[in-house]
């Protein structure tokens, strides 16, 4: 069955990353990567932005752990900027449409999820073919340093949980199905 997957890590106040901290802001313990080594979705192919993957082609290049098991997978770079081929194996340079290309994958049964990529996300939720949302949330409020802002620009969405876990005593697992909304709860024309 189909599916598309956004999975993000964020500071609580909703940061992809902050300057001057480490990946995973130092926290990544060992049950949140023996969950990731596990995952399901593990095989699923990678979506992602131009941006994304210049920023983890960086990291893959300098050997960051971790990074080894990602170049294996199937991966889709949406971009009008990067040329084919790309650098990594077993990925596809995709210059049209998004949406379009996302779409037509769903309808062909494929099973994806994204990496990164806040603005790919953003139009995938916006175009309804987001069919799980999760994020793990690491306990630290980037004010100063915060990069990267996840959510600024999405629509309104609704998120019915589905699972949630706690990682090391400290990451927050919450993943939920997403339905986007016309307007607040309870507005004229909104979703249900």
């Amino acid at each position: 069955m189909a599916e598309l997957l956004i999975d993000f890590i964020t500071s609580l106040d909703g940061y992809g990353a902050a300057e001057g901290w480490p990946g995973l802001w130092g926290m990544g313990g060992p049950e949140y990567f023996a969950w990731l080594e596990k995952q399901s979705e593990a095989h699923y192919t990678v979506l992602m932005g131009a941006n994304t993957y210049r920023l983890i082609a960086g990291l893959v290049n300098a050997g960051e752990p971790g990074t080894e098991e990602l170049v294996r997978l199937p991966k889709i770079v949406f971009s009008c900027s990067l040329s084919a081929p790309l650098a990594w194996p077993n990925t596809r340079l995709v210059s049209g449409d998004a949406v379009d290309a996302v779409r037509a994958m769903k309808a062909d049964g494929a099973k994806m999820r994204t990496l990164g990529s806040v603005s790919l996300c953003r139009s995938l939720l916006k175009a309804g073919l987001v069919d799980r949302f999760r994020v793990v949330v690491f306990p630290v409020i980037n004010g100063v340093t915060g990069q990267d802002r996840i959510y600024d620009g999405y629509p309104d969405v609704r998120l019915d949980l589905v699972n949630s876990r706690t990682f090391d005593g400290r990451l927050q697992l919450l993943e939920y199905v997403p339905t986007v909304l016309d307007g607040p709860p309870g507005s004229m024309g909104a979703a249900p």
